[in-house]
């Protein structure tokens, strides 16, 4: 029960990370380079997903498990004063805080993915159809709640600039296709005879090559389109899982990694661009907005990608695994095409305010 509760807590303080994470970086960066400090960003955030398993194993010949967590400690410690001293101070807002909207979107999202994970475990439909029923009244409660606010807890308003919605759209697509990849490689490479480490060291060349792509995909973005930057990426992405759901019953090591690899690179070119034109497209003074709805399409994408793969592993208990990968490359085909709609007149409006001066207006704002 009390590990229980602190994750509670420890999930209520990486939501409030992410949901600010981009519109910081917003703040930080001058606007021409805002694709470069949001390509920085998400080399840090790969490099860690690199390290992390590594650590984690040290730590764990060394100890017993709570030190994971303990070990949190003074990075955090550091991590806050750090933050305290060198964060840009944004404007504050001048309207209470929205009780209402913040339950409603709980209870939108929260029982939401439950209905998703009822359904990927094989629950019964009266569980998962009453969990989403409830979902679909809290959710249309909170659009509701935001029709008219002046500034809404969820920004349904950003929505209305095509070039977001497109954004929004393919994040949460290709989220759902890494998470299908993420959650049965494991699986996958133990049926190849892999051991546990082997299985970690074979995945770190993914992050270990976004956290090369990320960065330069984000100085890119500055001369070509997120739409095409995306689109190749994305097409990378899904040659790499396809690649892999191809991978023979006894594989060797080198087979498995460069596959990885590609997978990862081209990840880390459509993350960069697309995190970017989410971010800019919305006024700045919504910077919070947008970044909130980049860690809910994340979100949702993951959280579906991970109920498909345990509904695919319980229908298709042999071959469920290289389905999952086989679906992934799909998805991220989808999203390449989501992106590319990005690259049409009608698709590129609202990218004009990624064009102009930070202390200009755009129509709208």
């Amino acid at each position: 029960m009390l590990l229980t509760a602190a994750r509670v807590v420890q999930g209520f303080g990486a939501a409030g990370i992410m949901s600010v994470n981009a519109a910081l970086v917003r703040f930080t960066y001058p606007h021409r380079l805002l694709g470069r400090g949001i390509g920085l960003n998400a080399f840090v955030v790969a490099l860690a997903a690199a390290t992390g398993p590594t650590l984690a194993a040290g730590i764990l010949a060394l100890g017993r498990w709570p030190y994971l967590f303990a070990i949190n400690i003074p990075f955090g410690l550091a991590a806050l004063a750090i933050g305290w001293n060198c964060l840009p101070h944004a404007p504050r807002a001048v309207h209470a805080f929205d009780w209402k909207s913040a339950i409603a979107s709980a209870v939108t999202f929260g029982v939401a993915i439950a209905a998703i994970d009822s359904f990927g475990h094989g629950e019964t439909v009266a569980l998962y159809g009453s969990e989403a029923g409830i979902a679909l009244i809290a959710g249309y409660l909170l659009i509701a709640l935001q029709k008219g606010a002046a500034a809404p807890l969820l920004p349904v308003d950003l929505l209305r600039i095509p070039i977001f919605t497109l954004s929004i759209s393919t994040s949460v697509v290709s989220f759902c296709a890494q998470m299908l990849a993420f959650t049965a490689l494991p699986f996958f490479l133990h049926e190849r005879g892999f051991s546990a480490v082997q299985i970690g060291l074979l995945i770190t060349p993914w992050p270990l090559a976004i956290s090369i792509m990320a960065p330069l995909a984000g100085r890119l973005v500055e001369r070509y389109p997120a739409g095409l930057l995306g689109g190749v990426g994305l097409v990378v992405f899904s040659a790499g899982l396809a690649a892999l759901a191809l991978l023979p019953a006894h594989p060797h090591i080198g087979d498995v990694a460069w596959r990885m690899a590609l997978a990862g690179a081209g990840f880390g070119l459509f993350q960069s661009p697309n995190n970017r034109t989410m971010v800019a497209a919305a006024p700045r003074e919504r910077a919070g907005g947008a970044s909130g709805m980049l860690g809910t399409a994340r979100l949702l994408g993951q959280t579906t990608g991970a109920a498909l793969v345990a509904l695919l592993l319980a229908r298709y208990a042999s071959r469920g695994t290289e389905i999952a990968l086989a679906l992934g490359a799909g998805l991220a085909l989808v999203a390449a095409g989501l992106s590319a709609l990005r690259l049409s007149p009608a698709g590129a409006r609202g990218a004009g305010e990624i064009q102009v001066s930070e202390g200009q207006r755009v129509p709208g704002e």
